[in-house]
């Protein structure tokens, strides 16, 4: 049977970086051609790096994207790589408009363009508002064997561009795509690949990019898929990774030159007839080992706080140490992302806080190794309070509000990103002070619900345990009643359910979209769905000005979900007979 050696190059690109995104590619097809690859397959816009949201509409932009393309075509050449066909994902401009395309790049030049047909309806980014659709299947004759190509959400479509493909005959299938991460994806992700290589009647080779951009994460997991629907090969997650693949191919596929339905046509370009000649292969293929639903959680966060740090060229975070569970997560994944000599850890102490609050923040910084301070804030809450008359809440209140001044003031003059500390739970039902606790440039755990916050905490211990490490987070902070400590004796459940039964609501009410009879069919007393709705519908206006964090949910505050901040609908409310 043919042979094929296939270079799967899982990188990490930055919106924007022409060049740089440029000198990465070539740097990997060098990599690849130097292993002997065949053909070399980049992620989806890879160029351009993804999403390039608003940036598609600047055409400025879609004119440095072709001028970028045809300047890669050309150093690839120039540098001896030229001979080996390489599948680069772009933003393309043409007379329709802009386009997410991929092209082949061959002998310095480009020899084939192709078009994301199918536009999501769903998800993170909505392409319908900037990308017009492709027309027509590119085929491209890879040493005499037919590679047809699918962009992203053309493998998501039943009986689309991939159906396509099948009728028209060919040998294999790349899949550039930029395939956002979410807990437990894979479920969906491998079986999907792999009836679409049954739909097509030849292995996909998926190829997917890695790292963080804003609020989005991108987890790799790039793969290779048999005819049969049998995973030959996988890349691991979270890593640049340079994956090469030997694969016998059954070639021989038919050619159909026409219209193979209503909406696509066949376009066949030929790079070279020659067979591979033998040989013996070199790169059997491996799967990399899945990691666990905590690890993977983990590598994620680590993943987006890192990159969102150094790509914006932040050098290093500073956060508020308050001795509870959630600063001392992000502290930990500060750590692991950043290195501990990159993180500023501050205690903040008022007169309302506990002294295992100021030991255990002390503790964790111990533990850590990252730099710590204590900047106590009573002397600046007395100057509101006694010039302004405050009381009750609005005490409380400028308490945060002082943290939150301390830790910008320290960014000012420093230059460190401030890292806001709340979870999912808390921003879901506004537990929060803004321009307090929820000031900051980036919230790393602002999609992670308070009860795998916990959960977080226990691995990242037990991981630490495992290597003989020492664990960073100390057991006091995991333990302990969480509490705000803005008044005398405070516990959250002073103001909220139990943060397992709020979760719970809030799975179905936030992640789930459920109406308010459908929560108390689910078992939920009706008093507390009374509260927990009208906290979450009231929230919204914090939620609107929380500073941006990594996704790993379905329905992520700011990126999925979005209700208007003026609204009269209340669930529950009686409706008129």
């Amino acid at each position: 049977m043919p042979q094929l050696r296939i270079a799967l190059a899982q990188v990490n690109p930055t919106v924007g970086d022409l060049g740089g995104n440029s000198a990465m590619v070539s740097a990997w097809v060098r990599r690849a051609v130097e292993g002997g690859a065949h053909l070399v397959v980049f992620p989806e816009m890879v160029l351009t790096g993804y999403p390039v949201e608003d940036l598609a509409l600047r055409e400025s932009f879609g004119v440095g994207s072709r001028a970028a393309l045809r300047a890669l075509a050309r150093d690839l050449a120039d540098n001896g790589c030229g001979d080996v066909p390489v599948f680069v994902g772009y933003l393309d401009l043409d007379e329709v408009g802009p386009r997410n395309a991929a092209a082949v790049l061959h002998g310095g030049e480009i020899v084939a363009r192709q078009y994301k047909h199918h536009l999501p309806n769903y998800g993170v980014f909505d392409e319908r508002r900037y990308f017009k659709r492709g027309h027509g299947l590119d085929i491209v004759r890879v040493r005499g064997l037919e590679v047809g190509v699918v962009i992203c959400e053309d493998i998501w479509q039943e009986g689309g561009p991939i159906a396509g493909l099948g009728r028209a005959g060919v040998d294999l299938v790349v899949s550039p795509n930029a395939s956002p991460y979410e807990r437990k994806k894979d479920d969906a992700r491998l079986p999907l690949v792999a009836r679409r290589a049954g739909e097509a009647g030849a292995p996909l080779v998926y190829v997917n990019q890695v790292g963080g951009q804003d609020d989005l994460v991108f987890d790799g997991d790039s793969m290779v898929v048999g005819t049969d629907g049998a995973l030959l090969a996988r890349a691991p997650q979270f890593v640049e990774h340079l994956m090469l693949v030997d694969l016998d191919l059954p070639g021989g596929a038919g050619k159909t030159d026409v219209a193979v339905d209503d909406e696509f046509t066949v376009r066949r370009v030929t790079v070279s007839d020659e067979p591979v000649a033998a040989y013996e292969p070199q790169y059997p293929p491996t799967i990399a080992e899945p990691l666990s639903d905590e690890a993977e959680v983990w590598a994620a966060l680590v993943t987006g706080l890192r990159d969102y740090a150094q790509k914006n060229g932040f050098r290093s975070v500073v956060l508020g140490l308050s001795g509870g569970i959630d600063s001392a997560v992000v502290a930990a994944l500060s750590v692991d992302a950043l290195g501990a000599d990159a993180v500023y850890g501050v205690s903040m102490p008022s007169v309302y806080s506990s002294d295992h609050s100021r030991s255990d923040a002390a503790d964790l910084a111990e533990r850590t190794g990252l730099h710590y301070s204590v900047q106590p804030i009573a002397a600046m809450v007395d100057v509101f309070v006694n010039q302004l008359g405050l009381t009750g809440l609005a005490e409380e209140n400028v308490q945060a509000r002082c943290r939150g001044v301390t830790l910008m003031g320290l960014s000012n003059q420093h230059g460190h990103l401030v890292l806001a500390t709340g979870n999912k739970t808390e921003l879901a039902v506004g537990y929060s002070t803004i321009y307090g606790d929820a000031v900051g440039g980036f919230a790393p755990i602002k999609d992670v619900p308070k009860t795998l916050v916990w959960e977080l905490a226990r691995w990242r211990n037990a991981e630490a345990e495992k290597h003989g490490e020492t664990p960073p987070i100390p057991e006091d902070s995991i333990s302990k009643p969480p509490s705000a400590e803005l008044r005398p004796g405070q516990m959250d459940s002073d103001s909220l359910p139990d943060y397992a039964l709020l979760d719970a609501v809030l799975d179905d009410y936030v992640e789930g979209d459920r109406g308010y009879e459908d929560l108390l069919a689910a078992g939920f007393a009706p008093e507390v769905v009374d509260k927990v709705v009208r906290l979450v519908d009231r929230a919204e206006y914090k939620r609107r000005q929380y500073p941006p964090g990594s996704k790993i949910s379905f329905k992520a505050f700011g990126r999925d979900r979005r209700l208007p901040i003026t609204s009269g609908w209340r669930e529950g409310a009686k409706l008129p007979e």
